[in-house]
């Protein structure tokens, strides 16, 4: 990424352009390689681009469509921080978001950033919080179809943790079906990527959660063999975790072979967090088969470490 002009010799409208320039790379840049991958343009954007560290009230803040640039490359940011485990930051990153947005009144960059808080609460095993930060989605008019959509898939997660098995499983169920009744033209741009393949992992994450292996496996299943972002071999962490749970020993293996001569390029640290621990799993389980043992352990010693060596958050 080409590094952008010095802060202090950066117009409005030439920080307004390199913000949505910058989102633009980033979100191609995660998409293809996945958020690691991502985590050096971002140190350099920190650096170099004011607002992102400047309080949202900074004067560069009264002009709406800087602002609302500066939001939405927080936001972006903030995910990829998420993504690459690194969940402190990213709701530092998530917090500076949504007053950016609040101040320009960016309500489809507030809400997205609300749904990625409730997404970063649910893996830090905190459910309630994860709840609230859903529900502040709402206003009062209805939400577009795929927004609607993804709140319902939030609620669902926080829900299953809180070991709510009938509402969890009642919520994704209503998130696909609210799902076909196709996007609205309310909907945001950033809602591009909630599509069949994502609703159905998310439905199969849900019933992991729940421990209904028998139904989480196809769909899970199905999501990990579409095409798609690079941050979605993270269904595929899961399917080899919902194997696990269900004993099928010969699927885990494998899956386990098609994963580890590549899980060193695997750019999400969710990702390689979730396959570490179930490999870790695999390998001291009795129950399981010599060469599967013995194959999670190669997986083992395949997965990156996380960005820097340590991780700053939970893996689920």
């Amino acid at each position: 990424m080409t590094e952008p002009p010095h802060p202090h010799a950066m117009a409005t409208g030439a920080l307004t352009a390199v913000a949505r320039t910058a989102v633009e790379r980033l979100v191609a840049l995660d998409a293809a390689h996945g958020a690691t991958a991502a985590l050096g343009a971002v140190r350099e954007l920190t650096a170099n681009v004011p607002g992102l560290t400047a309080a949202p009230d900074a004067p560069h803040g009264r002009d709406a469509d800087t602002l609302a640039a500066l939001a939405e490359l927080c936001e972006v940011i903030g995910w990829i921080l998420f993504d690459a485990g690194l969940d402190g930051r990213a709701h530092r990153m998530n917090t500076r978001a949504l007053a950016l947005a609040e101040r320009c009144g960016d309500r489809a960059t507030a809400r997205l950033v609300l749904l990625n808080e409730s997404m970063l609460h649910t893996r830090a095993g905190r459910p309630r919080a994860a709840l609230d930060a859903a529900a502040r989605v709402s206003g009062p008019r209805p939400l577009p179809t795929l927004v609607a959509t993804l709140v319902l898939v939030r609620r669902a997660h926080a829900v299953a943790l809180l070991g709510g098995r009938r509402e969890a499983d009642r919520l994704v169920a209503r998130a696909r079906s609210r799902f076909l009744d196709g996007a609205s033209r309310q909907d945001p741009p950033w809602a591009w990527w909630i599509d069949r393949a994502e609703l159905a992992g998310h439905h199969g994450w849900v019933l992991a959660r729940l421990g209904d292996w028998n139904r989480a496996i196809p769909l899970l299943h199905e999501a990990a063999t579409a095409p798609g972002p690079s941050y979605r071999h993270l269904f595929t962490a899961e399917l080899l975790a919902a194997l696990t749970g269900a004993h099928a020993w010969r699927e885990a293996e494998e899956l386990i072979a098609e994963l580890a001569p590549h899980a060193g390029d695997i750019g999400s640290a969710r990702t390689t967090e979730t396959l570490a621990r179930t490999a870790a799993r695999l390998r001291g389980c009795a129950q399981a088969p010599v060469n599967l043992r013995a194959a999670a352990a190669f997986l083992l010693e395949s997965v990156p470490p996380p960005p820097g060596g340590c991780q700053d958050g939970p893996s689920r």
